[in-house]
This record gives C-alpha cells, sequence and structure tokens, in this order.
C-alpha cells in the first residue's frame, strides 16, 4: 500500500518554515523561480516522501514538492505564455531531478498541451526517474494514443513501475494490449523473463479475464 504520508510530515520545523518564506517570495516576485527553483533541495531538504519509494518513480520527493509549490505560486502571477516559457526554460537547463520537477508540476498547471514538447522528451530519454515522472496525469490527458502507448512499453522496457503511470485503466486499449503481447512473445522467446507489470497492462486492457490468465502461462 502506498504511503499517505505527507510531505510536511518529514520537513523540520525550520525546513518548513523557509518553504512557506520561498513560496511567499516566489508569489511576490515571480522572476525569483529562476534562482530559487534550482536551489530549492538544498534550501529546503531532499529525500523520499514515502520510504517504499526511495527514487521517487512513484510519488513525488520532498524536493519535488518544493519546486511544485514554487511553480504553483509563480502560475498564480504569470500567464500561460510567460509559465510556459518558464518552465521550459527550467527543464532545458536543469539537472535531472529539476527536469523530474517540472514534469511533475504538469499535472497541478493549466497549461493545455503547450507543454506536450517535454513529455515526448523525457519519454526520449533512459533516465527512469524522467520517464516515470513524464506519464503522470498531465500525459493521460493530452499525449496521442501512439505517443501514450509507446510511453507504457517503454516503461515495461526499463523496468519503470506500473503505478507511476497514470490513466493506465481509462487508456488502455486492445492496441496496447496488442503491443505487449508482442513484447511478452519477444521476451519468451529470447528466453528472458516477463515482468509481472506486462501481465497487468493485458490484464487492465483485455476485456476478457481469462485472457490474462492465458497470458501468464509459461
Amino acid at each position: 500500500m502506498r504511503s499517505t504520508q505527507n510531505v510536511t510530515d518529514v520537513l523540520e520545523p525550520a525546513a518548513r518554515t523557509r518553504w512557506a518564506e520561498l513560496i511567499d517570495e516566489v508569489a511576490a516576485n515571480p522572476t525569483r523561480i529562476a534562482v530559487l527553483f534550482p536551489a530549492a533541495a538544498r534550501a529546503i531538504a531532499r529525500g523520499p516522501v514515502d520510504p517504499a519509494d526511495p527514487d521517487g518513480l512513484i510519488t513525488p520527493r520532498v524536493e519535488d514538492e518544493v519546486r511544485i509549490a514554487l511553480l504553483r505560486a509563480a502560475a498564480r502571477r504569470w500567464d500561460t505564455s510567460e509559465l510556459t516559457a518558464d518552465l521550459t526554460a527550467l527543464y532545458r537547463h536543469g539537472d535531472a531531478e529539476e527536469k523530474r520537477a517540472v514534469l511533475r508540476a504538469l499535472d497541478h498547471l493549466d497549461l493545455g498541451d503547450a507543454l506536450l514538447p517535454l513529455v515526448h522528451d523525457a519519454l526520449r530519454s533512459n533516465d527512469l526517474r524522467l520517464i516515470a515522472a513524464a506519464l503522470g496525469t498531465y500525459a493521460a490527458r493530452h499525449l496521442d494514443d501512439h505517443a501514450w502507448r509507446h510511453g507504457v512499453l517503454k516503461c515495461l522496457f526499463t523496468g519503470v513501475p506500473l503505478d507511476a503511470i497514470a490513466g493506465i485503466a481509462e487508456r488502455g486499449d486492445a492496441e496496447l494490449a496488442r503491443m505487449v503481447r508482442t513484447y511478452v512473445a519477444e521476451r519468451r522467446a529470447a528466453g528472458r523473463p516477463v515482468p509481472q507489470d506486462a501481465h497487468r497492462v493485458l490484464q487492465l486492457c483485455t476485456p476478457d479475464p481469462t485472457a490474462g490468465e492465458q497470458d501468464q502461462e509459461d
């Protein structure tokens, strides 16, 4: 079961106070995000919110939550074009942790499909942190079917947990099931183990519950 612990539960009082100060600073002057966003982990804290997910593949880490809060504060003062430009710059110039926070923040901001290029960029990478963060609710709402299905398949290839992907139950379809069956057949033909998550995808995408049972037979 996923932890229900809140990020504030793992922060010291001084860190919570400093976080509130940074949010107020960005709310008053959104341009400060360029300085405060990269420094957020050093200024506040870093580490997992959920000890069962230390790498933050399924749940945001502390530094993600801090950065997301800063972006939401800036978003209250910026129009869509300003926010889109600054998020793009933060992503393009950021390290992997900063890119991950930008991707996670997309789930919390009303930007339409303007930042899909960032999602596509993350899905082209081989960084599990970015792939997982890219397939949140923003991608579930805005990625086209072809790109979304290939994102799911990339998670199976790379070992990103299925629980990191938003919208599987809603968007999984017969074409995704076909792609996953091909993947499973190739793994078996090569004598390689089939991830349990592949069977889970097939069970979610296949109307006939006995089909999922058949797919698990070796």
